[in-house]
């Protein structure tokens, strides 16, 4: 037996465990190494109906469409239609945000490695046609600028529906169909859907979020964002296997498994070299490529990206110098065990890699003088107000906005303690982690500019 099969028969007998343990309805895994995969599937797609998930179950993958789209991207920068540091302009003269200075100056490459500085957690539903990416784009209007073009990364969901939009004005095409022509179709996907009305087509998961903290997740409301988000990852769909399809063209320097060309070698190679550096975030990458998230763990460099939809949360991780890949896809619950452990055993055993442990707060946090953190940061999906009471302890009140006030999302109250220099903790883990709460700018003197927890929410008062 290989050491490919004996850990692919450990994930197999251990997923159902973990699935109960930590109430996520399903969960499907692919496991490459070399040309060899391996699958499993456990659990339901849906509470609602009790159909079980099966290695050809498909999930949304998120934000890992962010990899797709900037693969894209690449693809025409191989045929010489566009150059990655020419402004959005040269290809989009209708691109507009609220600042005129920055619309005219911002890249394709500031773009594709999240440092373009205007908000990014915009997600306006502008119909089901074929025109939906267009419409949006034109929608960016009046969209803040929070920081200048290339000075620093902060996550930004619309920014690559704009890279979506630019594809499909270079291509004369709607995005959906240049995904299916340019890498669907080349790669030899079979379980591979853009949408719900491709997704029924096949054995598809549904969503699960929890009405309360403790309470159990039940079906979402809804299943999908909406369409014009497709670029950064509301609608793709696939088995946890198809999504290895994609991962293996990127580990062969731009092959498919039947030797087709998707895409040049010296740009599967670009879009894994560092961009940016990011701050002290404990749980995203280390730094950013064109697309992936970059991670420095110990025994090597790791590339990938995850995704979150409503409900269903995807984690995909890939060894460049072993040929070892991992695709984790759920439906709900508390996924972050899942990740460490299935994810953390395959690279420690395939790749020889380990996977740092999850930040946690000291039992005795450090003390924190919050005086140049206390105040509002404010973005278009919450506002979140950090103060300090009199025992010196430092509280944060997020209050949801936008979509997540439409899904339901309550307004929390955390504490937060000491970690590491200006990044924070919560006390309490929510959604299975601890996350980082990194206070950027001023050089370390004066108010932090920004509360970032992968995306720089702007201080709006003291």
């Amino acid at each position: 037996m290989s050491q490919l099969s004996e850990v692919g028969g450990w994930v197999e007998e251990r997923l159902p465990t973990l699935l109960a343990d930590n109430r996520v309805p399903a969960a499907a895994v692919a496991i490459m190494a070399g040309d060899e995969i391996v699958d499993t599937a456990s659990g339901v797609l849906s509470k609602a109906t009790g159909v079980e998930a099966t290695t050809d179950s498909v999930f949304q993958v998120g934000s890992i469409t962010k990899l797709w789209t900037s693969t894209l991207v690449m693809q025409l920068a191989d045929e010489g239609l566009l150059e990655l540091d020419s402004t959005v302009r040269s290809y989009l003269p209708e691109f507009r945000i609220a600042d005129e200075d920055a619309a005219a100056a911002i890249t394709v490459r500031q773009l594709l490695c999240h440092v373009a500085g205007f908000e990014g957690d915009i997600f306006t539903d502008t119909g089901r046609g074929d025109d939906c990416v267009e419409k949006y784009v034109a929608t960016l209007a009046d969209v803040p600028q929070l920081f200048t073009p290339g000075q620093m990364f902060s996550y930004n969901n619309a920014g690559f529906c704009v890279l979506g939009r630019l594809v499909e004005v270079l291509r004369g095409k709607p995005y959906e169909q240049c995904l299916r022509e340019q890498l669907i179709t080349p790669l030899g996907l079979t379980h591979t859907a853009h949408g719900p009305h491709e997704a029924i087509m096949y054995r598809a998961a549904v969503g699960h979020i929890s009405p309360s903290p403790d309470a159990d997740p039940v079906p979402a409301p809804m299943w999908a964002l909406a369409p014009s988000n497709a670029p950064a990852g509301s609608l793709l769909t696939m088995r946890p296997r198809d999504l290895l399809g994609f991962a293996r063209m990127h580990l062969s320097d731009g092959t498919a498994a039947d030797g087709t060309r998707v895409l040049s070698a010296a740009s599967t190679r670009a879009m894994r070299e560092r961009q940016v550096e990011l701050p002290d975030l404990g749980l995203m990458g280390d730094a950013w490529g064109l697309g992936f998230e970059l991670f420095d763990f110990p025994g090597g460099p790791v590339i990938g990206h995850d995704g979150g939809t409503i409900g269903q949360s995807a984690f995909l991780r890939m060894v460049p110098g072993a040929g070892v890949a991992v695709a984790l896809l759920t439906n709900g619950g508390n996924p972050m065990p899942l990740y460490t452990e299935i994810v953390g055993t395959v690279l420690r055993e395939l790749a020889d890699v380990q996977l740092p442990g999850m930040p946690v707060p000291a039992a005795e946090p450090p003390a924190v003088d919050a005086s140049r953190y206390v105040g509002t940061y404010s973005s278009s999906v919450a506002d979140q107000v950090v103060s300090q009471d009199e025992a010196g302890r430092v509280w944060l009140r997020r209050t949801p906005k936008g979509i997540f006030v439409e899904l339901g999302e309550p307004e929390t109250t955390v504490e937060l303690v000491g970690w590491r220099g200006d990044t924070l903790l919560p006390r309490e883990p929510e959604h299975g982690m601890h996350m980082p709460h990194a206070f950027v700018g001023e050089d370390g003197s004066g108010p932090a500019r920004y509360l970032h927890t992968g995306r720089a929410d702007p201080r709006v008062s003291s």
